[in-house]
């Protein structure tokens, strides 16, 4: 029986006029290899789903996110028609659809199903699929599959019964989820939380200000809060589920203060939100509250990563239709050098972070299985939501650079993908929350920096020989990691002088790496592409750096249309030997000019 390939139908990509109407899965043929390397079982069940879920995004969703942007944005009301004090944000009647059929089409109600649940890459790969249209449908997507999943592992039984389904339901009626944790005066000091938990009889009421809440009309939200009598610091907090309705169905007692006026996912309500009173259920008492909602911001961080991978897709496709639809002295610009240079660095940029983010993917799914990938869960995760948001930003300044004039107007998507990007280097916790992270994974008490070494000397050691220049490249970059951090653990005094140093040094190794073990399974294919990719990457990374002037022909530019469309390039093209296996053959040729 013959094993499940999207990648031997596949047909090159062409790039189209306009990206809105576009299949932003059916397109995207290096995110079907990863998950067909990855998770080809998973890919092979939901292929379907995928697609259907791509154009959804490519259109529909990608329509209302610029309506939302544009002319309608949410709306706060603080009271209602008798005076009182109900505050409710008002969205218009295209956002709330498109929201809640993200839910009907299974994003995170899939992987939390009583019976043949699939695993949460799937939800990630939606996340993927979701920020390259609307950044601000998919922040809530992610804070309701965070909350479900800490009601899923963490919370009691009867907790758990009473509310999980109301957060996985695929019926249109979700009730979506947020996590409270930032206040005024911590940021990202969690543990100076002031907002305190007050427990009468069987009723724990919640009093204070949380700063920044996403998705601030969330039906259910995790908070965290210091009860009354609890110590100072991190191991005073618990944590708690706050409905926005009562069981009688009267709000509960919280209000929000003002919707924040931001630079972009202008389409999502984030609110400062009084808590006066409001009755919650606790999940978790102290000390254990921080650590469980670090598992729901872990999760988070995660989409964080897929949608950043997302963006840089997207900034990718924007720039590829672009240059091949607009002509400037007479020719398309997709044929001018120096536009094809750009272009292959954005699909390399955009590779690199769907590589990095598909690991964090992939490993969470892991280490709910095996404890022992905790570790490298942890090291993943961090490098890559650093690594992605900022190749987010960047990628989306760099595509908007391309399109010109017209990409800086707001009839463009370019100009709203720029402004929505820079919030992922700010959600689930900024750079140097990463770099701290990684800190302590790699000079604490936890192994993190041999874990590190040994993934990467594994894929080193396993790619073959056409990659060899690619292999000394690998480890260089290795061997200064190594070096860094051995003189962290004999001097951890030093760590934050140079954490952000390391976290961007190891960020590029574990790409590098990824790709170069991507270029290796496609190798044995019979496809080079990526080996290409993976090249440029890491000569960028750890390649002397030297201004090099030749006449010889450039692979690059002698292979580009093979590149950008995703076409194969037979190994001997490039100087390797033939793999002993068939080669996977495209049905058609290169770009429509």
């Amino acid at each position: 029986m013959t094993a499940f390939s999207p990648r031997k139908t596949a047909t090159p990509a062409i790039y189209s006029k306009e990206t809105r109407g576009e299949n932003f899965f059916a397109k995207d043929l290096n995110a079907q290899r990863v998950l067909e390397r990855i998770a080809p079982e998973m890919l092979k069940r939901n292929f379907d789903r995928l697609k259907d879920f791509g154009a959804f995004v490519g259109g529909p969703l990608d329509e209302q996110a610029s309506y939302s942007d544009r002319v309608a944005p949410p709306v706060l009301e603080t009271h209602n028609k008798l005076g009182e004090k109900k505050s409710r944000v008002i969205f218009n009647a295209k956002y709330e659809d498109a929201h809640q059929e993200v839910y009907k089409r299974g994003a995170i109600g899939l992987s939390f199903a009583d019976k043949d649940a699939e695993p949460h890459l799937l939800s990630f790969t939606m996340g993927y699929m979701l920020s390259q249209s609307d950044i601000s449908v998919h922040c809530p997507v992610t804070m309701t599959g965070a909350v479900a999943y800490v009601l899923d592992k963490f919370a009691p039984a009867d907790v758990r019964a009473a509310y999980l389904h109301e957060m996985t339901r695929m019926d249109g009626l979700t009730k979506t989820g947020g996590t409270w944790a930032t206040e005024l005066h911590g940021g990202s000091d969690v543990g100076a939380t002031t907002t305190v938990a007050k427990k009468d009889g069987e009723k724990i009421t919640l009093h204070g200000l949380k700063w920044f809440t996403s998705n601030a009309n969330s039906g259910l939200a995790l908070a965290t809060a210091r009860p009354e009598g609890a110590p100072a610091g991190s191991k005073g907090l618990g944590l708690y589920l706050v409905p926005s309705h009562l069981a009688n169905g009267e709000q509960n007692a919280y209000n929000i203060r003002r919707l924040k006026d931001k630079l972009g996912t202008k389409g999502l309500a984030t609110g400062e939100i009084d808590l006066e009173g409001a009755e919650v259920i606790e999940i978790a008492p102290p000390p254990h509250g921080l650590r469980i909602m670090m598992e729901a911001l872990e999760y988070s961080r995660i989409h964080n990563a897929m949608g950043a991978a997302g963006v840089t897709r997207r900034a990718f496709l924007e720039a590829a239709s672009w240059a091949t639809h607009r002509k400037a002295f007479g020719k398309e610009i997709i044929n001018y050098p120096m536009v094809q240079n750009e272009l292959f660095d954005l699909m390399v940029r955009s590779e690199a972070a769907t590589a990095l983010a598909f690991e964090a993917a992939k490993t969470f799914d892991v280490a709910l299985k095996d404890e022992e990938q905790r570790i490298w869960l942890r090291l993943s995760t961090a490098l890559a939501k650093y690594r992605t948001a900022e190749d987010a930003v960047q990628s989306s300044k760099k595509a908007l650079e391309m399109v010109g004039g017209n990409g800086y107007t707001e009839e463009f998507p370019t100009a709203r993908q720029y402004r929505d990007s820079m919030v992922l280097t700010v959600w689930e916790g900024p750079a140097n929350i990463q770099a701290l992270e990684l800190l302590r994974m790699v000079v604490g008490k936890e192994p993190g920096d041999d874990v590190f070494i040994e993934k990467i000397r594994k894929i080193s050691d396993a790619l073959p020989a056409e990659l060899a220049a690619e292999k000394t490249l690998l480890d260089k970059g290795l061997k200064e990691a190594m070096n860094a951090l051995l003189h962290l653990r004999a001097s951890p005094q030093d760590g934050e002088r140079f954490a952000r140093k390391l976290l961007d040094h190891m960020a590029d190794v574990l790409s590098g790496a990824l790709l170069a073990e991507e270029a290796a399974h496609d190798l044995t294919l019979g496809d080079a592409r990526k080996a290409l990719v993976a090249k440029r990457y890491l000569d960028k990374a750890f390649g002397e750096k030297k201004l090099e002037l030749s006449s010889d022909a450039d692979p690059v530019h002698t292979h580009f249309k093979e590149i950008v469309s995703y076409a194969p390039i037979a190994p001997a093209k490039l100087g390797y030997a033939a793999p002993a296996n068939d080669t996977v053959k495209p049905k058609q040729k290169g770009l429509k000019p």
